[in-house]
């Protein structure tokens, strides 16, 4: 009879520390993995979603910058029974071998070496906190250990236009699995042997053997040259010692997903990709597809009623399509288009909401519009108040206006209508 081979023991590495500049105001007050996304989401649930979905359910959150909402809620929300010491916990940064923060996302897990120490896993996955996808990581772990490869970078194809936006991955023609160089934005990259057209980019996700992983992030912190930096300096060494395989996004298949939706992964680093993310999800047939319950997006999102569609105390209609109403969302009286409602988001009497992101509480007053508009939690727009209308009287009123659209920040003032 034939002997089943041990099964692998994989520890699953999040990193959440980025601070998200890009994003300002929605990070001026927390982690970029901490933005809200999707009405009831975090960006961080994404993440952890596929590493629970995927099997592996010892998970550690590498924070950093302005962590408490994130910490809060990865504690909260991601709880799993301990009975068979499964776990996901944030592991701020701790200063174990110095009085520094982390230098960079390979330095954060130089720092917490302890926790490889502690669970002494053979494989480590290692996965950013700040995009919207779904992937299975355990296909992934399988053709690394199939490899042999001491690394393993999951890649993403992209047009070879856009090459010089990425981190791109060169491949050798004799065998397309082993990385020959990764260029950093290169303005002269080749095309794929079977897709010449196309460039491989990094999705900053990684398979690692885990001693393998341990040495390579011993000797960068060594470096006084180095970023410390997983993609610009770990993956590079890896492929100078001809030790580093790369894993095509196209071949993960998720359960559930459908002709639409497969192969979706985005980057929402900049306020235009976070809102057209949105976008997308909004569409009669949404190109990332929420309602996947073969492979969920977990959440918390507090004890909220449903959502409700009222008629308003003029005994307006409400009207409302292409938009998600999260629990807890009130329109009375008014219309929405196009637009994502987080929830407890209050729409009234004649109000009209377009093409637009309102995040938790915000209250939209009688007769106001808001138009290409991001509006983060708690903000109060008084009746008959534009936003997003006129985007020169919105920068005169302090709001950010940013590759067109109108983006206030947490608890933003709004000031009234002026009476003429």
């Amino acid at each position: 009879m034939a002997i089943t081979p041990p099964r692998k023991k994989v520890l699953a590495v999040v990193l959440a520390g980025g601070e998200g500049k890009r994003l300002m105001p929605l990070t001026a007050d927390r982690a970029k993995p901490a933005v809200p996304f999707g009405g009831i989401y975090r960006l961080i649930d994404f993440a952890l979603s596929n590493v629970v979905n995927s099997g592996y359910l010892k998970v550690v959150v590498l924070t950093q910058y302005k962590s408490h909402s994130l910490d809060r809620h990865v504690t909260t929300t991601w709880r799993m029974s301990n009975l068979l010491g499964n776990y996901v916990t944030p592991v701020p940064a701790q200063q174990r071998v110095g009085k520094r923060w982390y230098l960079g996302s390979a330095d954060a897990i130089y720092q917490s070496l302890n926790l490889l120490t502690d669970e002494q896993p053979d494989i480590v996955v290692v996965v950013g906190a700040d995009h919207v996808y779904r992937m299975d990581f355990s296909q992934m772990v399988a053709d690394h250990v199939e490899s042999g490869a001491g690394c393993t970078v999951a890649a993403i194809r992209q047009p070879i236009s856009l090459a010089d936006q990425f981190g791109v991955i060169d491949v050798d023609p004799g065998n397309p699995q082993k990385i020959r160089a990764f260029l950093e934005k290169p303005t002269d990259p080749v095309g794929l042997p079977d897709a010449p057209d196309e460039v491989l980019a990094s999705m900053g996700n990684y398979v690692f053997t885990a001693d393998a992983l341990r040495d390579a992030v011993t000797r960068d912190a060594e470096l006084e040259q180095s970023k410390h930096d997983m993609g610009g300096d770990i993956v590079p060494w890896f492929v100078d010692k001809s030790e580093s395989a790369v894993y095509d996004y196209k071949d993960n298949e998720v359960p559930g997903s459908t002709d639409r939706d497969r192969g979706y992964w985005r980057d929402v680093g900049t306020m235009r990709s976070y809102y057209d993310a949105h976008l997308d999800l909004v569409s009669p047939l949404p190109v990332f597809n929420l309602y996947n319950k073969a492979w969920p997006i977990y959440t918390s999102y507090g004890p909220h009623p449903p959502a409700k569609l009222v008629e308003g105390a003029s005994g307006a209609g409400v009207s409302t399509f292409n938009s998600i109403l999260s629990p807890g969302v009130v329109v009375s009286g008014g219309t929405v288009n196009q637009s994502v409602l987080s929830p407890a988001v209050w729409v009234k009497d004649g109000a009209e909401v377009s093409d637009s992101v309102l995040m938790d509480g915000v209250h939209i007053g009688e007769g106001a519009i808001v138009r290409n508009a991001i509006i983060d939690k708690g903000v109060v727009v008084p009746p008959g108040v534009q936003i997003g209308v006129d985007q020169e009287a919105d920068r005169a009123r302090g709001f950010v206006v940013d590759e067109g659209l109108t983006v206030l920040a947490k608890q933003q003032p709004v000031p009234g209508e002026q009476a003429g």
